[in-house]
């Protein structure tokens, strides 16, 4: 929420273009301050989008209506409209000027005509959609709502008949350097996925009305009345050379590990993510040749009955 927080046990567990909260919950995140952070690694990882799109596409090849649940800035909307030339796509978040960015984004990108916007609490703000829901996304805004099964319930509701619910939730932490970079403790990224992990279990916890739910997210699915329940999970691999965009959102992560982490981490990996995020540092991620992008995001999605429902 990400899309934005810290935790996650994923990069972008915390931030990622998933937020879509109340401004009043979790000590009062500024996802607008975030934009930039959240605009560039849904930019990087549009690839993965779209063929995760392309993959639901075989599921759900006309929709007539698509809609993006915390869409964040709208990178992934826009690629969602892309996907899917024939259908209206709404994003929907609670911060205003996020949405501001999607509606420019669309415009640039060609697609506002059949591009809308809705502002307002999830999951209560899908009240206002005036049709069902051919195909729902929601990638990682889920984690960020108190009461996850009430608001899959209610994303259910408003699906067709027939009609698809994907979930971005899960998949594995994010690595962007070897074990042993040569500099402090081997292990860095393991040690901070561990502070984050527990980060993202306290931003849970902290949450007005938190509801404790296994993360069997195929199975919520199932209990919300859904059917056919499966998961994928797409790759991220950006091999070392990184291009100048993938390195900047790698020097943005330690970025905001340091600025959301650094109080847990000890002083050796602490001095450790200091030396790699200092410019004039060789040993930096600005100057060295082994950093990657490799992550793996997994797409639980599941169906809504035709018929009476």
């Amino acid at each position: 929420m990400g899309h934005h927080h810290d935790h996650s046990h994923d990069h972008s567990h915390d931030h990622s273009h998933s937020h879509s909260h109340s401004h009043h919950d979790h000590a009062d995140r500024d996802w607008a301050a975030m934009a930039p952070r959240l605009e560039a690694e849904a930019e990087l990882f549009s690839p993965l989008y779209a063929r995760a799109a392309a993959w639901l596409s075989k599921r759900q090849p006309h929709p007539g209506l698509v809609v993006d649940a915390g869409s964040g800035p709208g990178v992934v909307a826009c690629v969602l409209a892309e996907a899917f030339p024939g259908a209206r796509v709404v994003a929907a978040d609670g911060s205003g000027p996020l949405l501001e960015r999607a509606r420019a984004r669309a415009e640039r990108l060609g697609v506002a005509d059949r591009f809308s916007t809705l502002e307002g609490e999830l999951p209560d703000v899908l009240g206002d959609l005036e049709y069902p829901v051919d195909l729902f996304w929601a990638s990682r805004s889920l984690h960020h709502l108190a009461d996850q099964r009430a608001a899959l319930a209610a994303f259910a509701e408003r699906l067709a008949p027939g009609g698809t619910l994907a979930l971005l939730e899960g998949g594995l932490p994010a690595r962007y350097l070897p074990r042993d970079i040569g500099i402090g403790r081997p292990g860095l990224q393991a040690r901070i996925g561990a502070v984050e992990a527990e980060r993202f279990t306290a931003m849970r916890a902290e949450l007005p009305g938190a509801v404790a739910e296994t993360e069997d997210w195929p199975g919520l699915l199932a209990a919300v009345g859904l059917h056919g329940a499966t998961s994928r999970t797409f790759l991220l691999d950006l091999p070392a050379p990184l291009s100048g965009e993938a390195r900047a959102f790698v020097v943005a992560m330690f970025q905001h590990y340091r600025d959301n982490l650094g109080e847990h981490l000890d002083a050796s990996d602490l001095a450790t993510v200091d030396r790699l995020l200092d410019p004039e540092d060789k040993v930096s991620l600005y100057h060295r040749p082994d950093v990657f992008v490799l992550a793996a995001h997994t797409i639980h999605v599941a169906e809504a009955e035709f018929g009476n429902r």
